[in-house]
Parts: C-alpha cells; structure tokens; sequence
C-alpha cells in the first residue's frame, strides 16, 4: 500500500486548490496519508522563497493570474483577496497535528477549514470558529483546542518543517512518495501518474 507525506496549511491557496484532487488521488490508489501540517513562513526562508508580502509585485500580479488560472481549470468558486488572509494558522494546524495524534480522521475538517478560509472567508485565527468546525466534522473540539496549545503539539508542528526540508519539500502543497518529493498542486498529476505506473523514485543527480 503506497504511503504519501503531505505537507501543507490550511492557511495555503495552493493546497485549498489541490486538495480535492489529492484526496481523489490518494482514495483511488489506496494510499496511506499523514497529514504533516507546517509553518510556511518558517520554511520558506529556509528554502529559497518569500513570504507573500516580501515578494516583488510582478510576482505578486503573476500569483494572482494563476490563482484565477486555477479556480477555472479546477471548477472552484472562491475568492482571491478573502477577508482573513492573511493570517496565523498555527492553532488550525496544530489541531489538525492533535486529530491525526488521536486517530481521528481528519481529511473532512482539512477540507472544511481550506474552503471556510477560501470561499466562506471565516477567520481561522478565531477559536470559536475552529471549535464550530471541527464539531461539524465530529471532532471532539475541546479537546483538540486544548492540544493543540500544548508544548508536544508545537514541537510536533517544528518536526514537521524540519521533515519538509529533510524531503525536499519547499512549499505547500508538498508530497512525498518513496521518497521523492512533488511540490505544488500543479504536480498531482504526476503524482498520480508514479502512483499508477509503480515506478521507482527520481533522484537529484548531485
């Protein structure tokens, strides 16, 4: 049975946009997924890039050609400026770390907080918010609220960046199958066409 690492926050476009397609993807193929949520703006000067607001503005004009690109090619109604981005999406990723922890399944409240964030534009950064979804998604919310302030669940939100770098992922959305790293929502299609052909990884010649 094929395992992916899937690196992401919920506070991503990128990973809102890719998400479905992934979850498609990882059902078909019968894989196993962890779920490793990470802190973008601590791995992104790590690995080369930028911070949405640091970044020049052709970039920043091109991101949002791409994001209109995405929401089309992907039948995605959302908005590209939402009330609550950005914001601190520790607590959110910290509880989705805690779920997993407990053995809850927790792709349903992924999906929930990316659209919350993306087309319902709730704020994420706001507890009351967070308990209601994870409620919906039938988490017990309390208590993942209460874990996810908690020192192993912060250390636990560290490893995982420090896992991303490890892998080669730089970004979110990130998987890794055997090994090899897939970066952006744009390569699940090749992630899917490993899946199916069964190959071995690819390697950076080094």
């Amino acid at each position: 049975m094929p395992h992916i690492d899937y690196y992401f926050s919920v506070t991503s476009p990128w990973a809102y946009i890719g998400h479905p397609v992934f979850a498609d993807v990882a059902r078909a193929h019968r894989c196993t997924v962890t779920y490793k949520p990470v802190l973008l703006p601590k791995l992104f000067p790590e690995t080369g890039g930028l911070t949405l607001d640091k970044r020049h503005p052709l970039r920043q004009q091109y991101r949002m050609i791409e994001l209109q690109r995405w929401r089309d090619k992907r039948g995605l109604t959302f908005n590209l400026q939402p009330k609550y981005f950005p914001f601190d999406p520790t607590v959110a990723d910290c509880m989705v770390i805690a779920a997993a922890a407990d053995g809850h399944e927790v792709e349903p409240f992924v999906r929930l907080c990316m659209k919350s964030v993306w087309e319902a534009e709730r704020n994420l950064a706001d507890l009351a918010t967070l308990r209601e979804l994870a409620e919906s998604c039938g988490l017990p919310a309390a208590k993942l609220l209460e874990r996810a302030a908690t020192d192993p669940m912060r250390a636990a939100y560290e490893r995982n960046r420090l896992d991303a770098i490890k892998d080669g992922v730089v970004g979110s959305p990130g998987f890794v199958l055997n090994g090899e790293p897939f970066w952006g929502q744009d390569r699940i299609e090749l992630l899917a066409d490993a899946l199916r052909s069964g190959r071995g990884p690819y390697r950076a010649e080094v």
